[in-house]
This record gives structure tokens, sequence and C-alpha cells, in this order.
């Protein structure tokens, strides 16, 4: 199948950005990376984008929104599916990866919060969160077991910050999470994850925490 030409609209610390570059990466489509400022949305941008958030995907003349929407689509004009054939498994991945997005958002609240209380709100309710994936996933090399896939795509950007808030803040939030952990390291150690994100993108997101003035950076 030949593919139209791909355009992916991005900002350089969003998560959700970053699951549609690994699923691009991991599956060597060929695309145009272009990045935006979310605090100052540009109007093309918010003409072409319905609820005004990336990623944000043109294909040709075509326009996609919501990453698992956008990663669904990549996986399915692609050989070699991340996205199981099985009905009902290819429902639970698609109820697990709306799960992780919750956990992406948690994640990500906790991070911004700027003082103690909001923080420790928002990181207990992330503890269980994480609590009830330690529990469904594979004991396996990826979520499901053997083979990766979208799921991880889902997973691994929570894993990327997790990284720099132990390595730049001490603080490990997988520490009572071994399936996790493992799952998280195995993933982030893939140049497809690396290479997902900005060359500096310990200091951009460190910098967008304290320009948010993040209780985590006090």
């Amino acid at each position: 199948m030949s593919l139209q030409p791909i355009e992916l609209i991005s900002f350089k610390t969003c998560p959700f950005v970053q699951r549609s570059v690994i699923t691009l990466l991991k599956k060597n489509i060929e695309f145009k990376i272009t990045y935006i400022d979310l605090a100052n949305k540009p109007d093309w941008f918010l003409e072409i984008s319905p609820l005004g958030k990336v990623p944000v995907v043109k294909y040709g003349d075509n326009i996609l929104f919501e990453s698992a929407v956008i990663n669904e689509f990549l996986d399915e004009i692609t050989p070699d599916r991340l996205m199981p054939e099985d009905p009902l498994q290819k429902a639970k991945d698609r109820a697990w990866i709306e799960y992780i997005s919750q956990v992406l958002v948690n994640q990500f609240v906790m991070s911004v919060a700027d003082n103690q209380s909001d923080f420790e709100k928002h990181s207990t309710s992330l503890t269980e969160k994480l609590q009830r994936l330690e529990t469904i996933i594979s004991d396996d090399a990826y979520f499901n077991g053997a083979n990766f896939s979208l799921v991880d795509t889902a997973l691994a950007p929570l894993f990327t910050r997790f990284d720099i808030m132990a390595n730049t803040f001490q603080k490990n939030f997988l520490a009572d999470f071994p399936k996790l952990a493992a799952l998280g390291k195995r993933l982030t150690r893939f140049d497809f994850v690396k290479k997902s994100v900005v060359d500096n993108f310990e200091e951009v997101y460190v910098d967008y925490l304290k320009g948010k003035n993040s209780y985590l950076t006090a």
C-alpha cells in the first residue's frame, strides 16, 4: 500500500504525541513533525484540531486526531500489526489503552501541582492506578505477553517521565511495582522509544515543570 504524506503536529512535552511518534518509528513510517506552542495555539492549528489538542496527523489532505485513533490507523495501513486480530482481545487492548490515558493524565496533573497538598492527593491517585496495572500486566516481556503491542506504545511515555522524576527529583514512583518497573526498563531501552522525544527532552521537560511552579521541582 502506497502511503500518503504524513505530518504530525506536536508539542514537545506531550506524552500523547510521544505515543504516536513511537508507533511511527516502530513501524518505520516516514513522517514530518511540526511543533507548536499549546500556550499560544496558531489559528491554522485550531482550524484543523476540533479539540484544540495534540497530536493531530495530516494524512495527505485528511486530518486525524486523538492518539489512540491515530495509532490504530497507522497500524492498519502498514504490515506487522501491533493490534490483535481477535475482536475480544482487540477490545480489551482498547480498554486498557484508555485506562492508561487516564494514568498519563493523572501523572501530568500530579507533576504540575504547585503545592504539597495537591501533589500528595494526585500522587495517591496515581499510585492506586499503578497498583491496578501491576496486577493486570503479563509476567512475560510486554503488557500482553511475548509480543509488543499498542498497549506498550501507550505505556512507554509514562516510563519516560518516571525515569526523569527518579533521576532528577529522586521520586521513584515504581519502587513498589516490580513488574511495571521491569516493563519500563525494557521499553525505554528501545531506540524507537528513545528517539520518540526531542534530544534534550529531560531539560525541556524539567524547564516546563519549573515554568508551572511544580512542587516536584521545589
